[in-house]
């Protein structure tokens, strides 16, 4: 098989780089390879070292790959777009450096749609104008990332961002050149918004070039859209659960990527509270152990 897993400094609980709660990244770095996976995600920019002789020297240490970075920003504020460039050029100078190749673009969450995660048919809409001129920018960091330094791009749905719910991912893709933006396809994300993530890949596998693999407890998922939850508040009660022990349906994930061929890797991404009793150790090899038990 030539899909490879990995995991991310989220499934640590890091979420934003200057948090004082974080774990130290060597720690990140060393516990994901004890706990059984071969790569990682680089966290968000200034967490690890921007040194790449730093970093490079830790992952050779930890015999870790470095697989790709998300950049986490508001690409839905336009008074912001000097944080997303930023974010967006930081990352791609530290990926580049290691030779890693995911590119994961996330419109991070908006105060406009964080009361209705999961709720689609609630939730605000931008405008027409609005719309295009927040396409326009996804799409000129995604043609950064790809032409000038040579990343695969992909579009990752997120719970309480402008791209959140199938119908806006679907306009994206269906609005901006597939040359310069992929999918960054999240199973779990996918499910929080209510819909289905193996139709989802069926429909779109030949845009899909990099995956994050999260699940969803649906009993926390019911309870969050019905209260109107915050999303990291969620993450708290655990709507992201161990791999297998929710609603997504993991063995007809794998089957699908395996007809389509796909090669590359596929990320364990399990959102944590890190100031909470949570193991992430424990759980990360958890659900490596899952994984491996249903053919990954």
């Amino acid at each position: 098989m030539t899909i490879r897993i990995g995991n991310a400094p989220c499934s640590w609980g890091v979420e934003f780089a200057g948090d004082p709660r974080n774990p130290p990244w060597r720690q990140v770095l060393s516990d994901c390879a004890g706990a059984g996976y071969t790569g990682i995600e680089l966290g968000p920019i200034g967490f690890m070292p921007e040194d790449p002789a730093v970093l490079g020297q830790a992952l050779a240490e930890t015999g870790l790959e470095l697989i790709g970075g998300v950049v986490f920003r508001p690409f839905h504020d336009p008074a912001k777009w000097d944080e997303v460039m930023d974010a967006a050029v930081r990352t791609c100078k530290a990926l580049t450096a290691h030779g890693a190749r995911h590119l994961v673009l996330i419109d991070s969450i908006s105060p406009r749609r964080a009361p209705t995660a999961g709720r689609a048919e609630a939730a605000d809409q931008m405008d027409a104008a609005e719309w295009a001129a927040f396409r326009d920018r996804i799409a000129s960091v995604a043609k950064m990332g790809a032409e000038d330094y040579g990343l695969t791009v992909g579009i990752h749905a997120h719970a309480a961002g402008f791209i959140d719910f199938e119908p806006e991912l679907e306009r994206l893709l269906n609005e901006v050149d597939d040359r310069i933006l992929k999918i960054c396809f999240d199973t779990g994300h996918h499910s929080y918004a209510g819909f289905d993530p193996v139709a989802f890949m069926r429909r779109h596998i030949g845009r899909i070039s990099y995956m994050h693999f999260k699940d969803i407890d649906p009993k926390v998922k019911a309870d969050a859209i019905a209260k109107s939850t915050g999303f990291y508040d969620a993450c708290g009660q655990g709507i992201f659960c161990n791999l297998g022990q929710g609603d997504v349906d993991f063995p007809a994930v794998r089957q699908i990527l395996l007809d389509a061929g796909f090669q590359g890797w596929c990320t364990v991404e399990q959102d944590c509270d890190p100031t909470l009793d949570v193991h992430p150790v424990d759980d990360a090899r958890k659900n490596r152990d899952y994984l491996s038990s249903i053919g990954f």
